[in-house]
């Protein structure tokens, strides 16, 4: 489905949509001797989404992971609006556009698996890093050329804010 096209969704897009694991984190889990399972996060990730919610964009997660350490870390970044546990995406992602009145063609969604696969198509821009399933990757109308967890997020948040000329805004944004 990708092609070059791809750029006209890009200034509808006032929300992102990311799943967790395989989109914010390389889809690794380290399991410690005492049974914590700890994931890695991209600084450039972080840093594109505080820009994204500073440029007055949307974000949200919807990840079926239950990691409260992954609900601290988004939070630290001022995402507010973070489903874990999702099993079903489609009804907490049905919910969350309900309540801020957000159309599908508004809305991009960035996921990696077959759990993803519903939810991508209810929104105007299904999206996926390059490590994505050949499903996912089938029904995408944009591939980063990022893998899951290394600078993926930051791709699509990248090009939707330079063609909302909201990208440059942020270069003095205070990052952590």
């Amino acid at each position: 489905m990708e092609s070059s096209s791809y750029k006209t969704y890009l200034k509808n897009i006032t929300t992102f949509v990311f799943d967790v694991d395989g989109v914010l984190t390389d889809g690794t889990i380290t399991i410690t001797t005492n049974g914590e399972m700890l994931r890695t996060m991209h600084t450039k990730d972080g840093y594109a989404i505080k820009a994204a919610l500073k440029a007055g964009f949307n974000v949200c997660i919807i990840s079926g992971g239950t990691n409260e350490g992954v609900r601290e870390r988004l939070k630290a970044l001022g995402v507010t609006d973070i489903y874990l546990g999702a099993h079903h995406k489609k009804d907490e992602l049905r919910e969350y556009m309900d309540s801020y009145n957000i159309q599908p063609e508004q809305a991009l969604f960035m996921g990696d698996d077959l759990p993803d696969y519903e939810v991508m198509q209810m929104v105007g821009m299904a999206c996926c890093p390059q490590d994505a399933v050949s499903e996912i990757k089938a029904i995408s109308h944009y591939i980063s050329h990022k893998d899951g967890g290394k600078g993926c997020v930051r791709d699509v948040i990248e090009q939707v804010l330079k063609v909302h000329g909201k990208w440059q805004q942020n270069f003095d944004a205070k990052y952590d």
